[in-house]
């Protein structure tokens, strides 16, 4: 592991660090001013102060005495100065002593080489729910393929589309 990817990787565990301790301070202190966070539920804050206010919010209501817990899967170097992260990991509520399954997050995260060291410019979070895709001879693709001619023969939906 080169000094580039073992400060990125540090910056994760700081990322967690900052929010085990309730400091959305400390925490908004590891993206850029610009940075632009994407919530597991799919809510959006651009900019670090507003990222920074809805994590204040955050650690003093719902999530208290909560930590960030996770590990990274791989760091990639779209350049010099960009790195992808893709993680996982999840909030541990401060009365559980393990993460439900169902909590798991997976995060994209862009970090970028700064005058101050390695910050996150980009947070996308989306909860793990692996799902299989039915096959082309299932009921659910024929009901989709019977919808698709319905919908072409009375003009509905993106009328004219044949399966």
């Amino acid at each position: 592991m080169n000094r580039d990817e073992a400060e990125v990787r540090d910056l994760f565990q700081r990322m967690c660090a900052a929010w085990t301790a309730g400091d959305a301070h400390a925490y908004g202190e590891l993206f850029t001013e610009d940075s632009d966070y994407v919530s597991f539920d799919g809510t959006r804050a651009e900019g670090r102060a507003p990222m920074v206010e809805s994590h204040d919010h955050l650690f003093r209501g719902v999530l208290v005495g909560s930590a960030l817990v996770g590990e990274v899967e791989s760091v990639r170097f779209l350049s010099d100065d960009v790195a992808l992260v893709h993680s996982t990991g999840s909030v541990l509520a401060a009365w559980r002593s393990s993460i439900p399954k169902r909590r798991l997050t997976r995060n994209t995260i862009v970090c970028v080489r700064t005058p101050v060291g390695w910050r996150i410019a980009a947070v996308h979070n989306g909860r793990v729910r692996p799902m299989s895709v039915p096959s082309a001879d299932s009921l659910p693709a024929r009901m989709a393929r019977a919808l698709v001619r319905l919908s072409a023969k009375f003009g509905l939906g993106r009328a004219g589309v044949t399966a």
